[in-house]
């Protein structure tokens, strides 16, 4: 009787496992979840599995009500198929860009807050904690910080992390006083609450520094925690594109900040013509 039960056994493959644990978490309650995590993804086949792997790994070890919403902006490599299959919700966005993406994501959330992350593998989801004890603790957003965290090599290409990052943090920094310092991290997490008051528009990459443009200007509660950057696991260029997307970063910028685009520019260049003018006149007196 012994050996017939046992031989009634088998051995559960990994990605089973990982889909049985995926539907106890979903089903655990029948209210809305704690935590929706929501990631944008575009042909992410390669990376997508151990970033939902990660994440079920994440809510059973600390015991967290959470779903994984996959905002698939028309994938072509079987991106949703594995996502359904690993237990996570695909919400099809068919309007391009990664702000648009997100906005799709975050609207089909049914979490109390939000965590946004790449699907790339280039973020620690096992971080999640971290962000969720400052939300808890009241904050209206909180940011990570991968300068605070630490940057692996080949993670950030130079041009990112010397120049487009530092600089584009710095101007944020001194036209809105944001208190963050890494202001493009894209693992980050919010209330819901919070981001429909943000009433968030951009539809391309800038969505990062339009959220916490308008977090500030909206005087949210905005903290901040160090987490880690490592190499992505594709096997393709990723989707920014460093001069264009960086354009559109410092445009919206400037486009938020009337006093930098019209009036300390256009002081400087009265400045002088005003004084030329004074002295021409002081001159032509007889």
């Amino acid at each position: 009787m012994l050996f017939g039960s046992l031989c009634l056994l088998r051995i559960v493959p990994k990605e089973e496992r990982l889909t049985m644990t995926a539907r106890m978490v979903r089903d655990g309650s029948d209210t809305a979840h704690e935590v929706s995590i929501v990631m944008p993804c575009l042909n992410e086949a390669e990376t997508l599995p151990a970033c939902i792997e990660q994440i079920h790994t994440m809510f059973v070890e600390h015991d967290i009500s959470g779903e994984i919403i996959v905002a698939d902006n028309g994938s072509s490599d079987g991106s949703q198929t594995i996502a359904r299959r690993m237990g996570a919700r695909v919400v099809p966005i068919s309007r391009r860009g990664y702000g648009s993406a997100l906005m799709g994501g975050i609207e089909a959330a049914s979490g109390k807050y939000v965590i946004m992350g790449d699907s790339d593998s280039s973020y620690d989801f096992g971080h999640v904690p971290r962000f969720l004890e400052k939300l808890r603790d009241g904050n209206d957003v909180v940011m990570g910080n991968r300068f605070r965290g630490g940057i692996r090599d080949g993670a950030m290409p130079p041009l990112h992390k010397y120049i487009g990052n530092p600089v584009l943090t710095g101007i944020g920094r001194l036209f809105f006083k944001v208190p963050c310092g890494d202001f493009h991290c894209g693992l980050r997490g919010f209330s819901k609450e919070a981001y429909k008051r943000m009433g968030l528009r951009t539809t391309g990459m800038e969505f990062a520094s339009e959220m916490v443009v308008k977090a500030t200007l909206f005087k949210m509660r905005i903290a901040e925690v160090p987490t880690t950057l490592s190499p992505d696991g594709r096997n393709r260029p990723p989707h920014l594109r460093s001069w264009h997307d960086g354009w559109r970063h410092l445009r919206f910028l400037l486009l938020y900040s009337p006093r930098w685009l019209f009036l300390y520019p256009g002081r400087m260049t009265c400045a002088p013509m005003l004084a030329a003018a004074f002295s021409v006149s002081n001159f032509a007196l007889p």
